[in-house]
Order: structure tokens, then C-alpha cells, then sequence
């Protein structure tokens, strides 16, 4: 006898044998049970999730000759030659083969007719969604009012193409996605009763690459049992489905969180002997800096689904949220870029080389424990080849710190100077805002934030500034990091960084400037107004100045 596939083989031939789409079996078992069948139905759900499956088991309910009912006795002559495909009143019609207005009027034409042996006249039409504009028409009036003795189960992939003039005549029922513990549960079931010796992690391996569907998991199922000649090992499984470079990504953006760039290329080179779809690796990367960041905000979030999450939790704990969130974008516009490169492998090998490249200049939180900031203070990190004062030790138990370095500006300080307490000497720094922040060389959005902020405190360990609310928007953002760096490479020691958003007497940097230049702007109006000659050709010409016309020029 020739084999049959499991997809065949295990398909469900009463609603009890159904995995999954409870919603669905329970509304239609109701529907049997008390006399409230609908004309038309329409099964709508991705590829392999049972919408051919419940149609042909609702005709044989329909036709069963134990009569209507949830449960068909599956012996009878109809149940039977439903079940091998040649009951002569249930019409399968595949639309997409069938498209032209002429071929529904030619399946219509016998709707009037009663059924030949069965209870009702099924047409089951698949992919519905296939017919033409033209064709949806001419169904339209039969659908709504067919004679008693017919019934229309229609099914699709794309509900969205059937016209609601249809979709309005109808009941419809969506088939969910199968989760992968149902198609894991299932495939052990089969195995099982087929006697197959199997390992319990390739059933995982098996149902996640099944996507959702019961009818591609036995299909993979059956090539997994091929390829391992009668068994579904875990190591074949991968080996069969291609995944065993996708097992490695963890640990390249483990180097790429250490900043390894060497062991980011060799891993490259090791995904490389197993001849990937670099394309296919890209979007696994996109797909793991998703799971990362879910559990890093949620993490008892990972579903099932996900398998074994170890390697995802230590990357959410060795990543900042802000690396992954930058790597994610980068992954993102590398899909978009990868068909450009010149072979795909170099495109992916420059995604990953970016995400080394343009790593934030932020804390990562592998020194937070060091710098100790005050609650609720963003911590800093020094930046690359900057150096922090080390403590020095005096007598058992009593620390010092090194002297604070020469002010912003470059001014040496006398012996007497340095030998001062260094918190006395850093707040006089501090206080000194508009001089310290001229030191500071700072550039872009911080040097507007700090221009923007005045001076308001600071207790040798958190410094205090006073935020103008015009500008409240940079509060918070990666500007408030890069001043606190700027400030603790300017005083040699951590800082906790405090903005407060409010108004007061004091001016801020951007306002002595704004303040004076408009002073020098009315003294020059007023120098050139006073001008002897500008005066003459007023008086010549009857002319006048023009307000806002006169600009300084600067001269160096």
C-alpha cells in the first residue's frame, strides 16, 4: 500500500479530533445540536489552520445519514465517501482556478436541483477571495436566498478581498493561528501512535517553525522523520530546517554588547559555513532584539513560542535598553539596504559593524555600582581615554581624593590653592556658571542645555542646576547625559546631574548673551544715528533709517 502523509493521514474527521479553533467548533456544535444552521459560512484564517478541514466536517454533519447532528457517525456510506472525496453532492470548487463569471453561472445552474443521495447540496468553495469582480455578482442573489436544500461554506486567506456585499451575507468565523504548544502536543500524539522514536526538543524546534499551522507542521514533521531515517532528532532537526546558524546570534551580540569587534567577525565567519540566508539572519537579528527588549521591560513576557529564553535573559541584562533600541533601528534599515550591497554577506557583516560604530556614549550600568549616584541621577560613564581622579589612602580607613585639575580656561593654581579642600574648590568652580560652561567646549544640544541652566547648588556629590522652561524639553534627554559627563571630566570625579525646571532672578548663559547683544545692537543704532554723515544725508535726502537693517560688524 502506498504511504500516505501525516497531513492526510491525521486530518481531523470530527469536530472532536479538531486541534484547536474551540471558538469556532463550539458555535458550529451548537448550531447542529439545536436547529440553527445558516445558509452560508464563510472560514477565514491563515494557510493550514483547518478552514477546508471544518467544511467537510460540518457537509458530513449535515448529510450524515444517522441524521443532522455535532457528532456523524463516521460509518455510514455518506461519512465515508466524504471522507475519500467522492460524495457526489458535496461540489469542491478551488476559485483561483476558476476566476470567470462564466464558470460560477455553470456551477449556479444546478443549485435548483435537490441533492442526488444527501440530506443537503454542500459547495464548498475555496479561496474565495480568488473570484472576479464579475463573479462575486453573480453569486450575490443566489447566496443570500438559496433554495432550503443548499448550503455555501466558503473559505479564505484573504477576507479582506471579499467584496462586503458578501462578506454581509454570510457568518463568519476566523481560525486562529495554532499556538506551538498545541502543534507540540500534537505532534507527539501522532508520533506516538505512529511509533517513531522522537526527542522532545526537536517536537519545539518543529512546531515553532510551523508558524502557526497544523497542516505545515506534519509536512516539516514528515521531512524531519525522512531525514532522520525514522527518528526526529533535536541536532537533525536544526541541521534539516537551517536554524543551527540562527542558535549562534545570542552570542554575536553578546560581542557586540563586550564591543568585540575581532569575535563579531569570526562569529560571522562561522555562520558562514553553514551557508546561511543572510537575509533570512538579519531578520532573526530584528526578531532577537525584539524578544531582548520585551523582557527587559516585562520579564516574565516570553511566551512559549519563544523556547529556551536563558541566552535572551543574560543579553537583556548585559544590554542597556538603549543599545538594543539603537541596534533594532540599525538591523531595521539594514533589511532595507541589504539588496544594495555587494554581496549579502558583506551587507549583514556592515549591519553588525554599525551597531559597533554607533554605540551611545551612555552608561551601560557595568559601573553604576562605582559611581553611586544620588537616587533618582542618571549615572555616568567615562568617555574614551578620559581619566577620573583616584582616591589615595592616608592611614588605614581614611581615603582622599587627588587635587581637582586646573579650572576651565587653563588658570594654574598656587600650592596653598591645590592643598584646599576639594569640594570647597569645586563649588567655587560650579558657582561660576557662566565661566565653566565657556570651558567646557561643549557643542550641539548640550551646549544649549547648559547655556540654558544656572547654578543651584552642590553638595560635593550632585550638582543642582536651575532649567529656563523654555527649554524643558531637553530634560531627560541624552544632552543631560553628555553635560554630566562633561561636567565630571571638567572636576575630575562622578557627578549626579539634577535639572529643576523653573524660573527665577538669575540669568543663564543664553540670556547675559542674548542681553548683550542687544546692548551692543543699541549702542551701534545709536552710534550710527549720531554719525555726522549719516545725519547729512538724512537732511539732503529726506531718508530714513531702516529698522532692523543696521549689523554689527565683528573685527578680530
Amino acid at each position: 500500500m502506498s504511504y500516505q502523509v501525516l497531513a492526510r493521514k491525521w486530518r481531523p474527521r470530527n469536530f472532536a479530533e479538531m486541534v484547536g479553533q474551540e471558538h469556532v467548533v463550539r458555535a458550529l456544535s451548537n448550531a447542529l445540536d439545536n436547529d440553527r444552521l445558516h445558509h452560508a459560512y464563510l472560514f477565514t484564517g491563515t494557510r493550514g489552520v483547518g478552514k477546508t478541514t471544518l467544511a467537510r466536517i460540518l457537509s458530513k454533519s449535515l448529510n450524515c445519514e444517522a441524521g443532522v447532528s455535532a457528532s456523524p457517525c463516521g460509518e455510514c456510506s455518506v461519512c465515508r465517501e466524504i471522507d475519500e472525496g467522492r460524495f457526489v453532492d458535496l461540489l469542491e470548487v478551488d476559485a483561483a482556478s476558476k476566476t470567470g463569471v462564466d464558470d460560477t453561472r455553470e456551477l449556479l445552474d444546478n443549485v435548483p436541483y435537490a441533492p442526488v443521495r444527501g440530506r443537503y447540496k454542500v459547495y464548498l468553495i475555496d479561496e474565495v477571495h480568488m473570484f472576479s469582480g464579475h463573479s462575486f455578482n453573480a453569486l450575490l442573489k443566489t447566496l443570500e436566498e438559496p433554495p432550503p436544500h443548499v448550503k455555501f461554506l466558503l473559505a479564505t486567506t484573504d477576507p479582506q478581498k471579499v467584496p462586503v456585499t458578501v462578506l454581509s451575507r454570510c457568518l463568519q468565523f476566523n481560525l486562529k493561528r495554532l499556538p506551538v504548544e498545541q502543534i507540540e502536543g500534537q505532534f507527539a500524539h501522532i508520533l506516538d501512535a505512529e511509533d517513531v522514536a522522537y526527542e522532545a526538543p526537536a517536537l519545539g524546534v518543529l512546531a515553532r517553525a510551523a508558524d502557526g499551522s497544523m497542516r505545515d507542521g506534519l509536512s516539516l514533521l514528515d521531512q524531519a522523520i525522512a531525514f532522520g531515517g525514522g527518528t526526529v532528532n533535536a541536532a537533525e532537526v536544526r541541521a534539516m530546517l537551517g536554524v543551527v546558524a540562527t542558535a549562534q546570534l545570542p552570542a554575536m551580540l553578546g560581542a557586540v554588547a563586550q564591543g568585540d569587534a575581532a569575535a563579531v567577525l569570526q562569529s560571522i565567519e562561522d555562520l558562514a559555513e553553514h551557508a546561511p540566508d543572510f537575509g533570512g539572519l538579519l531578520r532573526d537579528v530584528v526578531t532577537l532584539l525584539h524578544r531582548v527588549a520585551v523582557l527587559q521591560q516585562v520579564p516574565d513576557a516570553a511566551p512559549a513560542s519563544w523556547g529556551d529564553t536563558a541566552e535572551l535573559q543574560a543579553l537583556a541584562r548585559e544590554l542597556p535598553g538603549e543599545d538594543v533600541q539603537l541596534f533594532y533601528q540599525i538591523a531595521l534599515t539594514g533589511q532595507r539596504d541589504l539588496p544594495l550591497a555587494p554581496d549579502v554577506r558583506a551587507g549583514f557583516e556592515m549591519v553588525m559593524l554599525r551597531m559597533l560604530a554607533f554605540r551611545p556614549d551612555l552608561d551601560d550600568g557595568r559601573d553604576a555600582a562605582a559611581s553611586a549616584p544620588a537616587p533618582g541621577a542618571a549615572a555616568t560613564r567615562p568617555r574614551p581615554g578620559a581619566s577620573r581622579a583616584a582616591p589615595t589612602v592616608d592611614a588605614p580607613g581614611a581615603t582622599r581624593a587627588d587635587p581637582a585639575p586646573p579650572a576651565p580656561g587653563g588658570a594654574i593654581r598656587s600650592a596653598d590653592t591645590a592643598a584646599a579642600p576639594p569640594a570647597a574648590g569645586t563649588a567655587a568652580q560650579l558657582a561660576d556658571w557662566h565661566s565653566f560652561v565657556a570651558g567646557l567646549e561643549l557643542r550641539g544640544l548640550a551646549a544649549q542645555l547648559a547655556e540654558n541652566c544656572v547654578f543651584d547648588g552642590w553638595d560635593g556629590k550632585q550638582l543642582q542646576l536651575r532649567l529656563d522652561p523654555a527649554c524643558e524639553g531637553l530634560k531627560g534627554s541624552l544632552a543631560e547625559r553628555r553635560l554630566q559627563d562633561s561636567v565630571a571630566d571638567a572636576i575630575g570625579r562622578p557627578v549626579a546631574l539634577r535639572l529643576q525646571v523653573r524660573s527665577g532672578d538669575a540669568e543663564t548663559p543664553a540670556q547675559r548673551q542674548a542681553r548683550e547683544q542687544a546692548a551692543q545692537q543699541q549702542a551701534t543704532e545709536a552710534d550710527i544715528a549720531r554719525d555726522p554723515l549719516v545725519r547729512a544725508v538724512q537732511e539732503t535726502f529726506d531718508a530714513t533709517i531702516v529698522a532692523n537693517s543696521i549689523r554689527r560688524i565683528e573685527t578680530t
